[in-house]
């Protein structure tokens, strides 16, 4: 059961928009390999702005999945790629429907 979230949204500079976008997609490797990411998704809203959306079973794996891999090379390229800082929030889950 999934208890607790991320919500990441991420404002592309402009003209690194496809960067953002291939850089998401090529995270997911790295998602797969989290045992306690239960969710990942990547997510453009738009031109310019996109979004990571995790969920994990508990505030544990949450902070794991924050001192991991992927947000480790977010934040190593967000100068280069992003047009401010990523915006992160913690969330708790309400109510959840996965399916394998």
């Amino acid at each position: 059961m999934v208890q607790v979230a991320l919500f990441v949204r991420l404002i592309a500079r402009p003209g690194k928009e496809e960067e953002v976008a291939a850089f998401l997609a090529g995270a997911l490797p790295l998602a797969e390999q989290e045992a306690a990411t239960t969710a990942w998704f990547a997510l453009r809203f738009g031109p310019s702005e996109f979004g990571i959306f995790d969920a994990f079973p508990d505030d544990t794996g949450r902070k794991a999945h924050l001192a991991g891999p992927i947000a480790a090379a977010l934040m190593a390229r967000a100068g280069e790629l992003l047009a401010e800082p990523p915006r992160i929030e913690q969330v708790d889950l309400l109510a959840a429907k996965l399916s394998r």
